[in-house]
């Protein structure tokens, strides 16, 4: 049996660089790898269960790694050469807690 192992998933991470003539914000995109993120499909309860409480539809599950500090809340993700769209909360566990080596989760949406 091998050992398990995520793949390289690029996180865009969304930073203010000023504001427009009317005062929205405008940001700037930058990407950033993060290796090792496991990538689970959605079951199909999973989906229509996530789909009647939220309104979207959940297509995939992302494990990510011990000790990552990067902000995944809202984001847009690419893998598999497609892009999706974190949603709701990001949930974490307790590091001494879980045996291997991710302990948060996130949902993530196609990307349109």
């Amino acid at each position: 049996m091998g050992k398990i192992k995520g793949i390289t998933v690029t996180l865009y991470e969304k930073t203010q660089t000023g504001t427009d003539g009317f005062g929205a914000p405008i940001y700037t995109e930058t990407a950033v790898e993060v290796e090792n993120v496991l990538v689970a499909p959605q079951g199909s309860s999973e989906v229509l269960d996530t789909l009647n409480l939220t309104g979207r539809k959940a297509v995939y599950t992302l494990a990510i790694p011990k000790g990552d500090t990067h902000d995944w809340e809202n984001k847009k993700v690419t893998f598999f050469g497609e892009d999706f769209h974190t949603f709701g909360e990001p949930v974490k566990g307790i590091d001494a807690m879980i045996p291997l080596g991710w302990n948060t989760k996130v949902m993530v949406e196609r990307y349109e």
